[in-house]
């Protein structure tokens, strides 16, 4: 197990731990929270599907040329390993905990199966990325679909980019108040953000 998947592991664990000790309407509290954010992917992938996929199949997942799922890993964000939690079943959490703990003999992500991505719901990271080459060839001839795809990328930052409240950020928080901390954290650990943050006003005097 190298460092990228102990990370990842951790984070897993840490998000299956919290979510048994709290009470079950709490649990369905962070799935409200959450609604409008499923519901931006559920656009996002209603997106991707009309424009991308045929794009995308033919010359990334077939060729097994992607360039984001041909890296050892990907970034993730600890809400998405909340968020991704709380719609999974135990046996697809299962599965990831094991895929984790193995070592990863090939040159891409670990979270790659033979079906494809492993995660219920996808890292955000993983859903927005682009290539050049797949958006050259979508945009030149579907200029509206660049206006729409643009759109989106700015509803994205609501939710995780902290120069205001945001998802990401109160999901951390959660966790963090049941004791746990995890370098993946970003909101609340990275200096970048915390400096967001302080410049939104959104730090406390002490934080």
């Amino acid at each position: 197990m190298n460092d990228y998947q102990k990370e990842q592991l951790d984070a897993l664990q840490m998000v299956r731990q919290g979510l048994a000790q709290i009470r079950v309407d709490e649990k369905e509290g962070l799935i409200e929270k959450a609604r409008d954010y499923m519901q931006f992917r559920k656009t996002v992938d209603q997106f991707l599907h009309c424009h991308f996929n045929e794009v995308c199949t033919k010359n990334c997942y077939e060729s097994r040329t992607s360039a984001c799922c041909s890296k050892d890993g990907i970034i993730t964000f600890f809400a998405d390993t909340v968020i991704n939690a709380l719609y999974s079943t135990p046996k697809q959490l299962d599965c990831l905990d094991s895929v984790l703990k193995r070592t990863n003999e090939g040159h891409r992500c670990i979270y790659l199966g033979d079906g494809g991505c492993l995660w219920v719901v996808r890292p955000v990271v993983c859903t927005m990325f682009l290539c050049d080459r797949a958006m050259n060839t979508v945009f030149t001839e579907r200029p509206e679909a660049k206006l729409q795809w643009e759109r989106l990328r700015r509803q994205e930052k609501t939710f995780k980019w902290p120069d205001r409240p945001v998802l990401f950020d109160a999901l951390e928080k959660v966790f963090i108040g049941m004791g746990y901390r995890s370098t993946l954290m970003h909101l609340n650990f990275s200096p970048g953000l915390l400096n967001v943050k302080k410049k939104a006003g959104l730090l406390s005097k002490s934080g």
